[in-house]
């Protein structure tokens, strides 16, 4: 937490720029600034972005040294050999388009091609075959003399996509293939793969799968990609090519005989593509790559997400469901307030109806988190732990829907009765943010609270359901 509002603190300073002119410019409240240069909360991805658009306005020197502070974080070659699992996946996402700063130039090697390898990309596979050639680099330490096989990669992409797909159940597209691919796999991961920044319990499981239908024939995953990716390299050899056939056949021995002069990202062990069974880095990418990565990873993260968002519309948070999360938030702020709360009155559990245990209780996310993607305490309620088990990442039947509200109402009554006025304001944030309500002090009343949850919580629970999370969960 803090790195965006730390970095953006000096900026402010150095450029002598007010938190006032900065808020008047984003249009937000002057105290929202002040949180995210006092690292009380750190501004969201979508937030960062226009922090820098709005310093653009402002002085567009504040922008771009927001920007080169912002990703320059971890500099030592420790930390870029060891950054797919230390780089958030917030970082990931949110620092910039290729729009906002451009990938850095070097003499001797065509960045412009590197720039369009996702033009005209019209499924995941370009972006999701990137990600994961970075993240095998980082694995082999940027050891260019590595070959990368196909099988290899073909694990890295399922489990690449596995997240979006299998936990969040984002679409990749009505044509792409690789959601299908997943769901052929036989996978059960548990909460403590978020711990698991480079996915080798994925790896490991996917590993373990019969593969021979995604490595070889039609419906390989490496039939086109590794071929069409590098197309860029090759525009005006390649004159009019007319199937997709076609270009694999030519791109092989194009990057094999121009290897060391139009220098691609790679080039194959075979003639053909029916041989094709490894990459071979070129050493002077892997090289730029390892001083870049930061940014690289930055531009083609920021790439997948424009692509899922055009795919995903309604889904909220997409930004937050690309990637497995580092770990998951502590709930220790949350599970504070409900103490106090139970300090002060008894509550029973709006699932099973049994009285909670001020010392044995867990939150449950009335919307899944792999939904909403948040801890926020407008939709945390105190549950007992094998009741929160049960539910899962379930849908909770509307037949609850009246307790929850009345649980929150009660939780809100009860604080602002015996929190200082601070205090409470504090805690309330996400409710006035997040239910849109205007004042305060309508929180407190009770008509108006299951007003704004009706407005929220039902088009959310539809548009969950559409998404395939399961409906109409209840406690036996």
């Amino acid at each position: 937490m803090g790195k965006a509002g730390k970095v953006l603190k000096q900026v402010l300073e150095t450029h002598d720029i007010s938190q006032g002119r900065l808020a008047t410019v984003l249009g937000v409240a002057r105290s929202n600034v002040y949180r995210w240069v006092n690292e009380v909360r750190d501004p969201n991805s979508e937030t960062v972005l226009s922090i820098v658009e709005a310093l653009r306005e402002i002085d567009p020197s504040a922008a771009e040294e927001f920007m080169g502070l912002y990703v320059s974080d971890s500099t030592t070659e420790e930390d870029k050999l060891t950054l797919s699992t230390e780089f958030t996946q917030e970082s990931q996402i949110n620092l910039m388009s290729s729009d906002l700063v451009g990938l850095p130039q070097i003499e001797g090697l065509d960045v412009s091609a590197l720039s369009r390898l996702f033009a005209n990309t019209t499924n995941s596979y370009k972006y999701i075959f990137f990600l994961s050639l970075l993240d095998i680099l980082v694995r082999h330490k940027f050891d260019a003399s590595l070959p990368i096989s196909f099988r290899e990669i073909t694990i890295e992409m399922l489990a690449t996509a596995w997240y979006p797909n299998s936990y969040f159940n984002l679409s990749f597209g009505v044509q792409d293939q690789i959601a299908n691919k997943l769901n052929l796999l036989d996978i059960t991961i548990s909460d403590t793969s978020f711990k698991d920044a480079d996915k080798s319990e994925l790896r490991a499981k996917i590993s373990q799968q019969n593969l021979d239908d995604m490595l070889i024939g039609q419906s390989s995953l490496m039939r086109y990609v590794p071929f069409r990716l590098i197309r860029p390299f090759f525009t005006h050899l390649l004159g009019k090519v007319k199937t997709d056939d076609e270009v694999n056949k030519k791109i092989i021995p194009l990057a094999n005989s121009y290897f060391d002069t139009l220098k691609p990202l790679y080039r194959f062990d075979g003639s053909s593509p029916n041989q094709c069974q490894f990459i071979n880095f070129h050493p002077e990418w892997v090289s730029y790559i390892k001083h870049n990565y930061v940014i690289v990873r930055s531009w083609v993260s920021w790439e997948w997400l424009k692509y899922m968002q055009r795919r995903n519309t309604s889904v909220p948070a997409v930004s937050n469901k690309l990637f497995p999360p580092q770990k998951r938030e502590s709930l220790e702020r949350q599970t504070e307030y409900w103490k106090i709360v139970l300090q002060f009155t008894t509550i029973q559990c709006i699932y099973s109806g049994k009285f909670i245990d001020i010392n044995d209780f867990s939150l449950d996310h009335y919307l899944p988190w792999s939904f909403v993607t948040h801890d926020n305490l407008w939709n945390l309620v105190p549950t007992l732990p094998d009741v929160n088990s049960s539910k899962s990442n379930n849908l909770p039947s509307s037949i609850y829907f009246s307790a929850f509200v009345a649980m929150q109402h009660k939780g809100l009554i009860i604080s602002h009765e015996n929190m200082k006025s601070p205090q409470w304001n504090k805690y309330i944030e996400s409710y006035i943010a997040e239910l849109k309500i205007p004042d305060k002090n309508d929180l407190l009343n009770f008509e108006m609270l299951r007003n704004a949850y009706e407005l929220i919580i039902m088009p959310q629970i539809s548009l969950a359901t559409i998404q395939g999370f399961t409906p109409n969960w209840s406690y036996r």
